[in-house]
């Protein structure tokens, strides 16, 4: 009997990993055996940087709010400290945009909390 052997799928596999090294330079993006480590790293490093990202807009939006803050005369944990004692809830992200485009309302939150 004849050796069956599933060479659609095995195609149709090595095809979906180099579409995805579309773009890569060197044998990285037509070799399959180099064209399947550097998809599989860059997975990895994918899923990696969609939690890192979290972080670094964090320290940006800490970033200007201070900055904003201490225009008036206050630092970052100063200012935070005494949203949270006057119950003013506003997050982070809302407050660096107040602090970076909208100058005089975030002076209203500021002169509210003094």
């Amino acid at each position: 009997m004849p050796r069956s052997v599933n060479s659609v799928a095995s195609k149709q596999r090595r095809k979906k990993i180099l579409k995805q090294a579309k773009g890569y330079f060197g044998r990285r993006k037509n070799v399959w055996t180099i064209a399947k480590n550097a998809v599989e790293k860059g997975l990895s490093y994918a899923y990696r940087d969609r939690k890192n990202k979290k972080r670094t807009f964090r320290a940006l939006w800490i970033t200007r709010i201070n900055a904003g803050a201490r225009l008036h005369g206050l630092s970052y944990s100063e200012l935070m400290g005494k949203l949270k004692e006057k119950k003013i809830d506003i997050n982070r992200k809302v407050l660096a945009d107040l602090a970076m485009n909208n100058p005089d309302a975030f002076s209203e939150i500021v002169n509210k909390v003094k």
